[in-house]
């Protein structure tokens, strides 16, 4: 059976730019040999019809949920952090308190100590994700 690699990223502010990144990430994944779980191919529609949140649409919030199932699933998370995102470091925090593999890729120069404790890497590109991977897999 295939291991499972969840993408994690930023979404708010760089909502026509996930392509690129999610892109890389799945070719290399996809290359070694790894089923890759992208929730972006489900969600974006979400991000693209914004409305104001209102405290009552709890429903309009399932997709967290439906994150989390993922992170469940997955054997390893890639996290990528070109700068901070609630959600990823939420799903980061999340799926290494499940004892999953967490590769985070960034080259901020200061990361949160938050973030280095809960990950087993950090790269600063996708040069070495590669590399990186072949030793979880």
């Amino acid at each position: 059976m295939k291991k499972q690699l969840f993408i994690s990223g930023p979404i708010l502010g760089m909502e026509d730019n996930q392509e690129h990144y999610r892109n890389i990430i799945t070719n290399i994944s996809q290359k070694l040999g790894f089923e890759v779980i992208d929730p972006w191919k489900r969600e974006k529609y979400l991000y693209k019809n914004q409305e104001k949140c209102e405290p009552s649409s709890h429903k309009k919030y399932d997709f967290v949920q439906r994150d989390l199932d993922d992170a469940d699933r997955c054997d390893i998370m890639v996290v990528y952090l070109p700068k901070l995102s609630a959600g990823a470091c939420m799903e980061m925090f999340y799926a290494k308190r499940k004892g999953k593999t967490i590769i985070v890729v960034s080259d901020m120069e200061q990361l949160s100590p938050w973030i280095k404790v809960h990950c087993n890497t950090i790269i600063k590109n996708f040069d070495t994700l590669e590399e990186t991977l072949n030793k979880f897999k």
